[in-house]
């Protein structure tokens, strides 16, 4: 398998299952006084018939997890897994997803292991991470923090505190327990201990403000027992353990090291003044897309960092620290849904810094990507137009000719070297990825190239720039090819309807020896699904369009598309769903589009973050893929729920597309603030009315170019029928209402 893949599948950087079993106890952790427990179950019934339910509970939640608690663009990238154990060290790209040279564990002596009771964050914007390690007789509370006061700098913090269950009293021994592979040395101090690794002289590892024991050493783990306790009710024992980051000194350290209260608060105090929005931009839901919403946010600023003098929006902090163009063609927009104008602008100009002398665009995606350069350019016109601002793009047109001779190249070469792809006339084999490896005849690099070229061509013609490269005429002939293969590649899937596989069908994949190492017929849909939405290569009805569709239908578990990428069985690849969602969403298949993206939240974390992909529940396989938090994962949960309330559909913008009784059954208000749409900032406010009789929908349109529709429902909900307008007129079309395009203010109301 090649390196240039960043979704290898490889046994040797998976890790095992790990065990989760959640206990309904209260906590007892240091907690803001009126903070509440983030992870109790939302259920808010929806219709009769809806598929499925719509209750978001983290039902499928990964049980090996875990956590960023780091700052936003935080070159530190402090990592807590489900455990409460501290990650550090991961190498960045090529590591292995477990690979990390120190793992610092937090446990108590004794017969019984430990059982996690719950992890949590305080708050979705509160990175401030609680873990509660039962035994038989005791609770271990984890309180854990990063703080960088100014005569500090960076640390890591664990206040451990130990209560006993029953009110007798208790004799306890808490460890820490310290994987490593370099030489550990313990030095006593008045105000505590002091852990170094590899010498006297190295910075300290571990400050203590208890005395420790000389380490046990069992295999690879050293064990340093903290200094024992009587606990009982009234009296917990409590210990403050700090981890510096920078290499501080420990005079630095200590005045801290006496107050845990006081850098707890600071950092509390931190988070709470932390803004997900920047700008006038803002967004609002109820309930668990709120909380979402706020968490996505705060784990795409965590995993963010100045790469090249470049503020680079990151997949994740380990395997995936670096910038993908495709992940990071969303992550931009999800900046620009946030308000991040200025940063996603930095993210845009650090993609096109990957172009090459021969005109491709190729980062972490490897050199046979070829759909990187047609991303790329798609990521340009995208950007332009939520910015509405086009000088950039104008500056780049002898960057985007390059770009499109190289695509040219790749085709014409193509034609002389008997694979199918040239046979065809489409981009030379390439690497497919999610779930196709190595180099093939594949479909998935002409389809994203095709996308770029239409949103190109369409955006020159609307400035009336010259044609970059020949782009128009290649987009067409692109097309024609592409059309023309479908059409013979189309095959019959056993459920009875035809659909388009991403892999010819007379590669040898398909008859591979083992069973295993066949492509499924979903595999490496992904691109086909951004090529349906947001790329808008196809019409509705094109059966290319309904065989998708069919097909992310009929591999659905768990409530969403399963077995679509590196894991061929027994494996879920997260926010896949979240692409198919959008496909159902554009498509008008409002109940698939809240039960596949409901499904995807349900795949998260109870810390609202995602693994790439994981073991379905009953797999008996045990192999995570990718880096967590996965922040394309993050970008595509900010993505949807702004086109729950506002899709650009082409030329036309589609209002309350994915609204329906599930998000109106808690009677809250739903709002986008100045979100950057293609035709201009748009505010869109959803109300109930007094006595919850209906709704009322406020909008307004900034200055930018006008959708030839403006699209509404008739019918909000079940109940809620439309009865009037003010500030425009509408027309009946269907199941909705167009709205006069030219109106950049009007109300609307729905009422039962």
């Amino acid at each position: 398998m090649t390196e240039s893949s960043r979704r290898k599948f490889l046994h040797d950087v998976s890790i095992g299952l790990g065990t989760a079993a959640i206990a309904g106890s209260s906590p007892m952790v240091i907690a803001e006084p009126g903070v509440a427990r983030r992870n109790a179950e939302i259920t808010t019934a929806g219709p009769q018939g809806e598929i499925p339910s719509a209750t978001i509970d983290f039902r499928y939640s990964p049980l090996s997890f875990q956590t960023a608690y780091c700052f936003p663009d935080d070159h530190l990238k402090s990592l807590i897994g489900e455990n409460g154990e501290l990650r550090y060290g991961h190498p960045g790209l090529g590591g292995g997803i477990a690979y990390f040279p120190e793992v610092v564990e937090f446990s108590l002596e004794g017969m019984e292991p430990n059982q996690l009771g719950e992890q949590w964050l305080e708050a979705p914007g509160i990175p401030i991470i609680h873990t509660r390690l039962d035994r038989p007789e005791a609770v271990m509370n984890l309180t854990t923090f990063a703080t960088r006061r100014k005569s500090e700098g960076r640390v890591d913090n664990v206040i451990l505190e130990v209560r006993p269950r029953t009110a007798h009293i208790l004799g306890a021994v808490p460890v820490v327990i310290l994987q490593t592979k370099h030489e550990a040395k313990l030095q006593s101090t008045e105000e505590g201990a002091v852990v170094r690794l590899d010498s006297d002289q190295a910075p300290p590892f571990l400050l203590s403000d208890c005395s420790i024991a000389d380490p046990l050493v069992g295999g690879a783990k050293l064990t340093f027992p903290l200094f024992p306790a009587v606990i009982s009710t009234g009296r917990p024992l409590r210990y403050f353990l700090r981890f510096p980051q920078e290499g501080q000194p420990v005079e630095k350290l200590k005045d801290g090291l006496a107050h845990p209260e006081q850098l707890l608060a600071e950092a509390r105090e931190y988070w709470q003044n932390w803004k997900a929005y920047e700008g006038k931009v803002s967004m609002e839901f109820p309930g668990r897309h709120g909380e979402f919403l706020t968490a996505c946010a705060r784990n795409i600023q965590q995993a963010r960092e100045v790469k090249a003098g470049k503020l680079t929006f990151q997949v994740g902090p380990t395997v995936y620290r670096g910038l993908w163009v495709v992940d990071g063609n969303f992550l931009l927009e999800a900046a620009r849904y946030l308000g991040y104008d200025a940063a996603a602008q930095e993210g845009l100009e650090a993609t096109w810094q990957h172009q090459e002398a021969s005109g491709g665009v190729f980062a972490a995606g490897g050199s046979q990507h070829w759909k990187d350069t047609g991303i790329a350019l798609f990521s340009l016109v995208r950007q332009a137009e939520l910015a509405q601002d086009w000088s950039y793009f104008r500056s780049m047109q002898s960057n985007v000719a390059r770009a499109v001779k190289f695509l040219i190249g790749l085709r014409d070469k193509a034609r002389t070297d008997g694979s199918v792809n040239g046979r065809y006339g489409l981009l030379a084999p390439g690497f497919g990825d999610g779930g196709l490896n190595d180099i093939h005849s594949e479909f998935t690099n002409t389809i994203w190239v095709l996308a770029g070229l239409k949103a190109l061509t369409e955006a020159t013609e609307r400035l009336s720039l010259p044609d970059p490269g020949g782009a128009k005429q290649f987009y067409s002939e692109l097309r024609t090819a592409f059309f023309a293969a479908a059409h013979q590649e189309m095959r019959r899937h056993p459920d009875g309807f035809d659909y388009l596989p991403m892999l010819v069908k007379d590669d040898p994949l398909w008859t591979a020896p083992h069973l295993w190492d066949r492509p499924r017929p979903q595999t490496a849909q992904w691109a086909l699904s951004h090529a349906i939405y947001p790329g808008l290569v196809f019409e509705k009805y094109d059966p290319i369009v309904q065989g998708h569709i069919r097909l992310m239908q009929a591999c659905t578990q768990e409530d969403v598309p399963a077995e679509t990428g590196w894991l061929p069985y027994g494996g879920v690849w997260n926010y896949n769903a979240a692409f198919v969602a959008h496909v159902y969403l554009w498509a008008g298949q409002t109940d698939w589009a809240r039960s596949t993206f409901t499904g995807y939240l349900n795949h998260a974390s109870p810390l609202y973050c995602w693994r790439e992909e994981q073991p379905l529940r009953g797999s008996l396989t045990a192999i995570y893929v990718g880096d967590m938090p996965h922040n394309w994962a993050s970008a595509e949960c900010v993505r949807y729920l702004r086109h729950m309330l506002a899709l650009e559909d082409g030329r036309d913008l589609r209002l309350l597309a994915g609204v329906g009784d599930f998000e109106l059954a808690g009677g809250e208000p739903l709002r986008v603030v100045q979100s950057p749409t293609r035709f201009g900032r748009i505010d869109l406010d959803l109300e109930p009315l007094d006595g919850h009789q209906g709704w009322r929908m406020k909008f307004q349109r900034g200055t930018g170019p006008l959708p030839e529709n403006v699209c509404i429902p008739a019918t909000l909900g079940r109940r809620g029928q439309f009865t009037k307008i003010t500030g425009a007129e509408v027309a009946r079309r269907g199941e909705s209402l167009l709205v006069t395009p030219a109106a950049a203010s009007w109300e609307v109301i729905w009422k039962a």
